[in-house]
């Protein structure tokens, strides 16, 4: 990966959206040329898809929060299906820690959240819930530099 292939990231990280004809004119390089990077970093697995952002609240989902979970190895085979199936849950990570699961989720209303947690509880055990207030930071790609500018960038 060069340092066009990074720009074109960055570029779309911020704009999934642009066309072909933008992104050309940020490069410097033809439409065509931008169009079989952007397949070359598909195909190569780098770019893994296009997203739309969307204000949850707005559409009805007021509470946001993370709730970790603690399983035993055992329950993973069936946590992993469960979790995968509800729509709420917007991520899940398996963590190191007290707990081995975090997961991201929205609802409506902390009385939906809580039927979700209590039945977290009763089919795999102890959680721990954090309530989302505010967001500062929200989700967002990771701007690409060349290796030896990171240590500038974050200075």
């Amino acid at each position: 990966m060069d340092k066009i292939d990074r720009k074109i990231i960055n570029l779309l990280q911020k704009n999934a959206r642009a066309s072909l004809k933008e992104l050309s004119k940020e490069c410097f390089i033809s439409s065509p040329a931008i169009a079989a990077r952007i397949n070359k970093l598909e195909r190569s697995g780098i770019i893994t898809g296009y997203h739309t952002s969307v204000n949850m609240e707005k559409i009805d989902f007021h509470v946001k929060a993370f709730i970790q979970v603690q399983l035993e190895p055992r329950q993973k085979q069936e946590f992993y299906p469960y979790i995968q199936q509800i729509p709420n849950v917007i991520e899940c990570n398996c963590v190191t820690g007290d707990y081995s699961e975090i997961m991201e989720v929205v609802f409506p209303s902390t009385t939906d959240l809580d039927d979700f947690i209590n039945t977290i509880q009763q089919r795999f055990g102890k959680t721990s819930t954090q309530i989302v207030f505010s967001t500062s930071v929200d989700h967002r790609g990771v701007k690409l530099t060349a290796p030896q500018e990171v240590n500038k960038t974050i200075e």
